[in-house]
């Protein structure tokens, strides 16, 4: 049913389910239930198990619409052993299905990440990590055929789910945060391997802002029993109206809220996650901001010191002042890969599959994942390798900012947002695209860069200006972003005024 293929986002189903005056609602109870008998027939047929031998576990972020679509995946799943895990993080939710504790064969999370809170949504989890779009497509399919058999259409239009029974639904409540935190806990003893082995984090001031998310239980149930000063961590409590600021690493008001508290505690780090957990970032003490390139340089440089040459991927909209740090100063390889954490990951995997070394797959918004944790895009464990260094740095007399002291950053930065309003888009964003290559061919100013494998990317270096720029297609929406950055000031203007004598001509892209 077409209704289900709109609910695909990627690898994630998304929806709003709590109608607004602006939004009417397009996930419904019904839905969720039918795409949750189609995720247990899929894990039945991939694992050889049947239905009443299946482990699956379901958790939910803080959005006040959870505990309905909870109980929509309960009864979807019927006849399976489920797991209630509660309120939790998505990369918990991964855990649950590797870890010997848990060792569920799959996961629900219900999430739509750092979105508003009238959105919701699902991720599926396997011991192989994230399903895939085409798996996913897959079990969009077998539920719109459910729906077909056993649903019907309500008044508003939604999905009902009232004729179809699988059974009773009945779960277990299974403490899946407690196990993850005690993985994580176990992980940073052993990273540390201090002289008070129970305590490696003794000594430290860390405190964090969950955005009144999924992810506040880091602070008090891994970093303070390991003897963390948590004290400053600000809106640790779930709230799904998000009444602080928007749980998201990238957002401006979020990224201030952290610097703040980070400044106004002294601490030596403060630490902030996106709503369902899988995305992070640190502010240093004074307060400087490490995301996006910094944060890759990071983790890049903790890479270094273990798998010397490794490859680090990234998305396309990686500075070169990180090509530069990651290639000539660490000595490590970069692939400038496409947008998308998936994207991303499923790139590393394969190159580690081909025999090329990559320890590290991470986007600019946050996503990182590293393969000694399973490529899971897990916001804790990124902070937990920073902590652990941070620890270990300090014996020695050392501090974790002297590790990208020498990254560079550019003067100028800008993202611009086209609107495409052709009905056709992605038809027309190609038509664009290829307009824009050869645009930039007959102009000398423009040095195509190559290899490069997402929209078309642009050097200059003239006297005029120094910097680089790329035009691509949204991932899923119907419309094409614009970076520019400049290495000197005014630079950026200068990129600017060489383009709008091509953007005048589209007149169906719309600047946002």
């Amino acid at each position: 049913m077409i209704q289900f293929k709109k609910l695909q986002n990627g690898n994630d189903v998304r929806g709003v389910a709590i109608a607004t005056q602006d939004e009417p609602r397009t996930l419904s109870a019904g839905a969720v239930t039918f795409i949750a008998a189609s995720f247990a027939d899929f894990l039945a047929q991939k694992t050889g198990k049947k239905a009443a031998s299946l482990r699956i576990g379901v958790g939910h972020d803080s959005r006040i619409s959870a505990n309905e679509l909870k109980m929509a995946c309960f009864a979807g799943l019927g006849n399976v052993e489920i797991f209630d895990c509660g309120l939790i993080s998505t990369p918990a939710m991964f855990q649950s299905t590797v870890l010997d504790t848990s060792h569920f064969d799959g996961a629900i999370m219900l999430t739509a990440s750092h979105l508003p809170f009238q959105r919701n949504g699902m991720k599926f989890f396997t011991r192989n990590g994230a399903l895939n779009k085409v798996e996913l497509s897959q079990i969009l399919d077998n539920a719109g055929g459910l729906c077909s058999q056993f649903g019907t259409i309500d008044e508003d239009g939604l999905i009902s789910s009232t004729n179809f029974s699988r059974g009773t639904g009945l779960p277990q409540p299974f403490d899946m945060v407690e196990v993850y935190a005690a993985h994580m806990r176990e992980w940073i003893k052993t990273a540390v391997n201090a002289e008070d082995y129970e305590h490696p984090l003794a000594g430290l001031h860390i405190i964090e802002d969950a955005g009144n998310g999924a992810a506040g239980f880091f602070a008090g149930r891994i970093l303070k029993p390991l003897g963390a000063d948590i004290s400053g961590s600000v809106f640790l409590d779930p709230d799904g109206t998000f009444p602080n600021h928007v749980p998201n690493p990238e957002d401006a008001t979020a990224m201030a809220a952290i610097q703040k508290a980070t400044r106004d505690a002294s601490a030596d780090l403060g630490v902030i996650f996106d709503c369902d957990g899988d995305r992070g970032a640190v502010v240093f003490r004074d307060g400087t901001e490490v995301n996006r390139n910094a944060l890759i340089a990071l983790l890049a440089s903790i890479v270094a010191e273990s798998s010397p040459g490794s490859t680090i991927v990234t998305d396309s909209v990686t500075s070169d002042e990180l090509q530069d740090y990651l290639e000539n100063h660490l000595h490590l390889k970069h692939l400038r890969y496409k947008r998308g954490y998936k994207n991303v990951i499923d790139k590393a995997i394969e190159l580690n599959q081909n025999g090329e070394k990559c320890e590290l797959a991470i986007e600019t918004s946050g996503h990182g994942a590293f393969k000694e944790n399973y490529f899971s895009d897990d916001g804790a464990y990124i902070a937990t390798k920073i902590i652990a260094k941070m620890a270990v740095l300090k014996r020695e007399g050392r501090k974790i900012e002297d590790l990208i002291s020498e990254l560079a950053h550019p003067a100028e930065s800008r993202e611009i947002r086209y609107k495409i309003t052709n009905p056709d888009f992605v038809a027309y964003g190609k038509k664009v695209l290829a307009d824009f290559e050869a645009f930039a061919k007959a102009d000398d100013r423009f040095i195509i860069v190559e290899p490069n494998y997402e929209g078309i990317r642009v050097r200059f270096d003239d006297p005029e200006v120094h910097g680089w720029m790329l035009l691509r297609m949204s991932l899923h929406d119907p419309a094409m972003p614009m970076n520019i950055e400049s290495k000197n000031i005014g630079g950026v203007d200068i990129i600017m005024q060489r383009l709008n004598l091509f953007f005048t001509k589209y007149t169906e892209l719309m600047r946002i």
